[in-house]
């Protein structure tokens, strides 16, 4: 599976700076807060939580992220890719050296203690804010394939860590800005790419650096001239890191819905990446 789209999807973020939900979905609303909008005006924005819609996220980040539309198909890709990073693995790329791939099989063992992944906790303590592989080779890759193929307590372990430490922020962050299911969706790829630590180019000094030049529709600005704020200044974000340096995933898809003034992410949708071209009817 390792591929040239696969070794740039996957070097994605900067070392995680936070530890699991209360430093992510927290801070994340405290962030460019002043001149909220009342709770009559967040109802209108759409959500992205909407399973229809939730669907089309997925998709289209694993055209991204996976160079496919077959984001079910990840529960058990795992590789080291050589980012600095260990294993990256999973629907939504988690990493032994970034500490959500250790919160997720925490979670799996909390939930089914004694599975397959379970002993390899010590490790990945260990490792954790490293690239090491140490007390994880050589099985752990083959143990990881087969939780994800055989139990479906470990795909739903997945899916939770997904929604609580990425999708969910993105989606709350998003209505409380006043803008719709294209906006949550540029929130939530953002921060599956960067993360939303206190570096300059996570999630939250992103959406920082869009504030500076427009206002989201809660603080009475324009959405899509907001959007595109936030476009250009994840687009800077991206090309502080070689590994991001094709912006694609903007430029000819998330700028190609923002410029049809696709806000809702209604399909039918066609846009590329890395030169891919992708469609959902």
């Amino acid at each position: 599976m390792e591929t040239p789209h696969t070794r740039t999807r996957t070097s994605r973020r900067t070392l995680l700076a936070f530890a699991g939900a209360a430093a992510v979905a927290g801070p994340l609303l405290a962030v460019g807060s002043a001149g909220a909008a009342p709770a009559s005006r967040l109802i209108t924005a759409g959500g992205l939580d909407d399973p229809a819609k939730k669907e089309i996220a997925m998709q289209i980040v694993c055209s991204a992220e996976n160079s496919s539309l077959e984001w079910k198909k990840q529960y058990r890709y795992i590789e080291d890719i050589d980012d600095g990073r260990g294993y990256t693995a999973g629907i939504i790329g988690f990493c032994s050296g970034t500490g959500d791939m250790l919160d997720l099989v925490e979670l799996y063992t909390q939930r089914k203690p004694g599975n397959v992944l379970a002993k390899y906790l010590p490790a990945l303590r260990r490792v954790d804010g490293t690239d090491s592989h140490e007390g994880l080779d050589p099985n752990f890759t083959r143990d990881w394939e087969r939780a994800a193929d055989t139990d479906a307590a470990f795909r739903k372990a997945q899916d939770s860590e997904r929604d609580r430490v990425y999708f969910n922020p993105s989606v709350k962050q998003g209505k409380a800005d006043g803008i719709g299911v294209l906006g949550q969706f540029c929130y939530y790829d953002a921060i599956v790419m960067h993360g939303d630590g206190s570096d300059s180019t996570s999630f939250r000094n992103i959406r920082k650096r869009a504030l500076r030049s427009a206002k989201p529709p809660a603080q009475g600005g324009d959405e899509v001239t907001y959007l595109n704020a936030f476009l250009d200044a994840r687009v800077w974000a991206m090309k502080q890191e070689e590994a991001h340096e094709d912006t694609s995933r903007v430029d000819t898809a998330q700028r190609v819905f923002l410029k049809k003034r696709n806000l809702n992410l209604d399909p039918p949708l066609d846009w590329k990446v890395y030169g891919d071209p992708y469609h959902i009817g």
